[in-house]
C-alpha cells in the first residue's frame, strides 16, 4: 500500500532557525585510491568503518602517503553540509583540538554554510592526540573502506548540546557511531530530551553493519525513542535478521515513526505509518567512491522532510543527492545540491 503523495513524510516543524541539528564525530578525511591487496594487508575490513590506533594509522600513511585528497568529513557533518547546499539552515555539534587540523574543520563547515557549535578540547600532553582523523581507501570498484582515529572527538561531552540550539532546529540527528564515544548515553539521553521538550524530531542512522553488531541491543532501544531511522540494506538486515529489506521495512516502521532504507543502485525504500514507497536510483556515468552516498541521501530526505514533503519527493531528492556524490572523490557536493534539485523539478 503506497503512502499518498499528498501525505507528508514526517509532520514537519517549520519557522525554526535550523532546519538540521547535526551531533558527530568531527573528523578530517585522507583520502587515497588503494587496490584491495593493500587494505586487506592493512588488516581493516573492506568496505566498513573500523576504529585504528596510532601504530595502524602509521601503516596505513607508508602504504598510501598522507592521501590524494584531504578534507572535512564526519558522516553527519556531511549530511549537515548537504542539506546546506540545497539551501537549508544546518547546525553541526562536535569536538575538535586546538590544532590546525580543528581550525581548519571549523572554517571548512562555515565556508559550506554550516554553522559549527564545536567543543574545542586541547591536545594530549602526549602530544599525539588532536582532531579525530579517517583515512578513506577508496577500492577500483569504488567502494569505500574507512579507518578511524576518533582523537578527541569521541570525547564530545553532553553539555555542548544545549536547548537553544536543539529548540531552533527542526529535526536533529545522529548516527550509531556516537554509541563508540565515552558519554555515549549522556550524549544520547540529552539529545532526545532536549527534542521532546521543544517538539523538535529526532532522526537516527544505524551508520554500519559492524556498529549493529557492537550496539544492536542499545539501537534497537533507540529506534523506539526516535521519529525517523535512516539505513542501508545491510544494516536493516543486521539490525531486523529479515530475508529482504521489504520484509526488513515492514519489522520497523510504525505510525509515528518514519524508516528509510538505501540499496545502492537498486534505489531505496520509505516508510511510515500510511504506507511505503519505492524510489529508483539516479544513475551516474561512472561510480567514483561511494564514500558519502549515504549522508547525502540523509541530506536529501531530511531536506525534504522538513519542509512538509511527502515520502516520494523525499526519496527523489536523496537519490538525487546521493548520485552527485558518488560521482567524485570525497563526501561532500562538488556541485550545488540545490541548482541540481531545480533542474531535475524537485524544487522551485
Amino acid at each position: 500500500m503506497p503512502s499518498s503523495d499528498a501525505l507528508p513524510f514526517l509532520p514537519a516543524r517549520t519557522g525554526r532557525d535550523h532546519d538540521l541539528c547535526a551531533v558527530g564525530t568531527a573528523l578530517i578525511d585522507f583520502l587515497s585510491h588503494a587496490d584491495l591487496a593493500v587494505v586487506s594487508a592493512i588488516g581493516v575490513e573492506p568496505g566498513a568503518m573500523t576504529l585504528i590506533d596510532g601504530a595502524t594509522g602509521a601503516t596505513i600513511r607508508s602504504a598510501v602517503g598522507d592521501g590524494e585528497k584531504i578534507a572535512s568529513g564526519g558522516t553527519v557533518a556531511n549530511t549537515a553540509v548537504g542539506v546546506a547546499s540545497l539551501g537549508g539552515s544546518p547546525v553541526y555539534v562536535g569536538a575538535v583540538a586546538d590544532d590546525d587540523l580543528g581550525r581548519r574543520y571549523a572554517a571548512d563547515l562555515e565556508a559550506a554554510g554550516v554553522s559549527p557549535v564545536l567543543e574545542q578540547l586541547p591536545i594530549a600532553e602526549d602530544g599525539v592526540t588532536g582532531t579525530g582523523t579517517c583515512y578513506v581507501l577508496v577500492t577500483p570498484d569504488g567502494n569505500r573502506t574507512m579507518a578511524t582515529t576518533l582523537g578527541v572527538s569521541g570525547l564530545l561531552g553532553h553539555d555542548t548540546i544545549t536547548p537553544e540550539v536543539i529548540a531552533s532546529s527542526s529535526l536533529v540527528y545522529f548516527d550509531g557511531y556516537l554509541l563508540d564515544f565515552p558519554d555515549a548515553e549522556a550524549i544520547i539521553d540529552r539529545i532526545v530530551e532536549l527534542a521532546a521538550q521543544s517538539s523538535t524530531l529526532v532522526a537516527l542512522g544505524l551508520a554500519d553493519p559492524f556498529v549493529v553488531g557492537r550496539h544492536g541491543d542499545r539501537l534497537r532501544g533507540l529506534i523506539e525513542r526516535v521519529d525517523l531511522v535512516f539505513s542501508n540494506r545491510d544494516e536493516a538486515l543486521a539490525m531486523t535478521g529479515a530475508s529482504s529489506i521489504d520484509a526488513a521495512m515492514e519489522a520497523l516502521r510504525r505510525p509515528g515513526r518514519a524508516i528509510v532504507i538505501t540499496d545502492g543502485a537498486n534505489g531505496a525504500l520509505l516508510g511510515n505509518g500510511d504506507g511505503v514507497v519505492h524510489v529508483d536510483a539516479v544513475p551516474v556515468a561512472e561510480v567514483v567512491d561511494t564514500t558519502g552516498a549515504g549522508d547525502l541521501f540523509a541530506a536529501g530526505v531530511a531536506f525534504g522532510a522538513t519542509r512538509g514533503m511527502s515520502a516520494e519527493s523525499c526519496g527523489r531528492l536523496g537519490t538525487l543527492c546521493a548520485a552527485e556524490a558518488i560521482s567524485h572523490l570525497g563526501a561532500r557536493p562538488s556541485s550545488e545540491l540545490a541548482e541540481l534539485a531545480r533542474g531535475a523539478g524537485l524544487l522551485d
